[in-house]
């Protein structure tokens, strides 16, 4: 199973408090997390005004992205672990040599 790390790490200095995403786990799951949280930035009236209110309170918007990753990650775990459920009951309702 693919571990998407959309967890933040204290980068901070001085009186500066910042994050930074954790760039540990699966490229391709990063990136498909990346892509789903961009085009919903961009056509999705809910995150738009999500979007829209965080810019007002002057976060940038690599911040406003880090934190819309981590929704989304959010969101779709409980879908993930859904469908590798029916994955595995199909798996053990079949032989070892029907499933492939």
């Amino acid at each position: 199973m693919w571990v998407i790390m959309s967890n933040p790490i204290p980068v901070s200095s001085g009186k500066t408090t910042r994050h930074r995403l954790n760039r540990g786990g699966s490229r391709s799951a990063n990136n498909s997390l990346w892509t789903v949280a961009i085009v919903r930035m961009r056509s999705d009236p809910r995150t738009k005004d999500y979007v829209a209110r965080r810019t007002a309170e002057e976060l940038s918007t690599k911040e406003i992205t880090r934190i819309l990753k981590r929704y989304i990650a959010r969101e779709l775990f409980p879908l993930i672990l859904k469908d590798l459920a029916s994955i595995q009951k199909l798996k053990n309702g079949m032989g070892a040599n029907e499933w492939r």
